[in-house]
C-alpha cells in the first residue's frame, strides 16, 4: 500500500485523487487535505460578479467526494516537512510516501500599497460577492481594471472582466456615461497567441474600452481616488477592479521548498529537488500559465509516475504544457485558445473565434469536471 499525501483540493488535487482512486496497477492509501468545505472553478468569479450566478451556487462541496481509497480532511496546513514527507495541521500531523505539493497561488494585497483599502479584488470568491453590489450600482464614472503583477491566474480573466463590464453598463443603459481603462503589465493580452491578443484589442476598440499594456498597478491613493502605475503615471478612478499580486502561500514559503517566488520542479516530470515529493499547479515553477487546465495535466503526469513506481517502475509520460482556455468575448460569444508552451523555439496559441458552439463547450468543460470529481 502507498500512501500518498495531496495538499490541495484544488484542480490538480482533485484530479490527481481520481486519477489514483481508479487506478488497478496499485494500491493506494490516498490523504486530500484543504482547509476550505468546496472548490470552485476560477470563471465562476465573474459569474458571481456580474450576478450571473450566486456564490453559493458555484460552491462544489468536498463532502460530495466519494472516492475510493480517498479521504477528504479539512484542515489547515501549518507546517510542511518535504525531506520527511511530513505535514503537520491543525489538527494532526501526516506523513507518506509521496507528497503533492497543490496549494496553489495566494494574493498579496499588502504588495500594493492602498489596495485593501481603496480598492476592490475580484480573484476570490469572497472579493467578487462584495463586489456583485458596487459593480451593480456603478451608472457612472470612471472604471479600472487593473492588475498588480505578474504571473497571474487566468491572463484572460482581465480581459474578460472589461467586456463584461461593458456589457453590464449597456443592459443598463449607462455605457455613455462611463469610461473603462484595462491596465495590465504585458504586452498583450495573451502573449503566446498574437491571433488571440489582436482579437481581444480589437473588442477594446470596438467598445471603447482603453487598453493600456506594459503597465502595472503600483499604488491606489484612496483619497485622491487615482491609480499610480508603475512609471508613475496616474488614472483617477471611481470603480477599481484589481488582479492583486500572487505569492506562494506562506506556509510553502517557510517549508524550504521555495526559489524566489514559487517551488522549482522539473518541468516535464514536477518531480522537486526533495525524494518523493511533487508540486503542481499554481504553486509550481513550471513555466505555463496559472491556470487550472495547466493544472490537471500536471497530475495527470503525476499520477502516471506515481502508479509506475507502485508497479515496479518503467516509462512513465512527460508533462506536455499543453492546455486550452476559454475567453468570454461578451455579448455572449465565447472564444478559446489552445496553447503550447513547451513548443520550440517559443510558446504557440492558436485561436479560435467566439462561436455559441464554444459556449457549450465551455458549459461541458465544467460539468464534465464536476461530474468526474464530484459524481454530479
Amino acid at each position: 500500500m502507498t500512501s500518498v499525501l495531496i495538499l490541495g483540493a484544488g484542480f490538480g488535487g482533485l484530479e490527481l485523487a481520481t486519477i489514483l482512486s481508479e487506478s488497478t496497477a496499485g494500491e493506494f492509501e490516498v490523504s486530500l487535505i484543504d482547509k476550505n468545505d468546496s472548490f470552485v472553478f476560477g470563471y465562476s468569479k465573474l459569474d458571481v460578479m456580474f450576478t450571473r450566478e450566486s456564490a453559493e451556487s458555484v460552491r462544489l462541496k468536498y463532502r460530495d467526494l466519494a472516492k475510493d481509497g480517498v479521504r477528504f480532511l479539512r484542515e489547515t496546513i501549518t507546517a510542511i516537512d518535504p525531506q520527511a514527507r511530513e505535514v503537520r495541521t491543525d489538527q494532526a500531523t501526516h506523513r507518506a510516501d509521496v507528497l503533492v505539493i497543490a496549494l496553489g497561488a495566494d494574493y498579496d494585497l499588502d504588495a500594493t500599497p492602498g489596495l485593501a483599502e481603496a480598492g476592490n479584488e475580484f480573484y476570490s470568491v469572497a472579493g467578487a460577492e462584495r463586489l456583485r453590489p458596487i459593480v451593480g450600482e456603478f451608472n457612472s464614472g470612471r472604471a479600472v481594471i487593473g492588475v498588480c503583477g505578474a504571473p497571474f491566474k487566468c491572463p484572460p480573466a482581465p480581459s474578460e472582466a472589461a467586456l463584461l463590464l461593458h456589457d453590464a453598463l449597456v443592459q443598463r443603459g449607462v455605457r455613455d456615461d462611463c469610461e473603462i481603462s484595462f491596465v495590465i503589465p504585458l504586452g498583450s493580452p495573451v502573449p503566446p497567441s498574437p491571433e488571440t491578443s489582436a482579437a481581444l484589442v480589437e473588442a477594446f476598440a470596438e467598445r471603447d474600452i482603453k487598453f493600456i499594456p506594459n503597465r502595472r498597478v503600483a499604488s491606489l491613493d484612496g483619497g485622491r481616488g487615482v491609480v499610480v502605475l508603475d512609471d508613475g503615471s496616474e488614472l483617477p478612478y471611481d470603480l477599481f477592479l484589481g488582479v492583486p499580486k500572487h505569492c506562494a502561500p506562506e506556509v510553502v514559503r517557510a517549508s524550504g521548498l521555495v526559489e524566489e517566488t514559487y517551488i522549482p520542479v522539473n518541468p516535464r516530470t514536477l518531480e522537486t529537488s526533495f525524494s518523493g515529493v511533487y508540486a503542481v499547479g499554481d504553486v509550481a515553477a513550471v513555466g505555463v500559465p496559472k491556470a487550472g487546465v495547466f493544472a490537471e495535466g500536471a497530475a495527470r503526469v503525476v499520477a502516471a509516475s506515481v502508479i509506475a513506481q507502485a508497479a515496479g517502475g518503467g516509462e512513465t509520460e512527460l508533462y506536455a504544457g499543453q492546455g486550452s482556455c476559454y475567453i468570454e468575448f461578451g455579448a455572449g460569444r465565447v472564444g478559446r485558445v489552445d496553447v503550447d508552451f513547451f513548443s520550440e523555439p517559443s510558446p504557440t496559441g492558436v485561436f479560435q473565434s467566439p462561436s455559441s458552439m464554444l459556449v457549450r463547450e465551455k458549459k461541458h468543460f465544467g460539468s464534465s469536471r464536476r461530474a468526474r470529481w464530484f459524481g454530479s
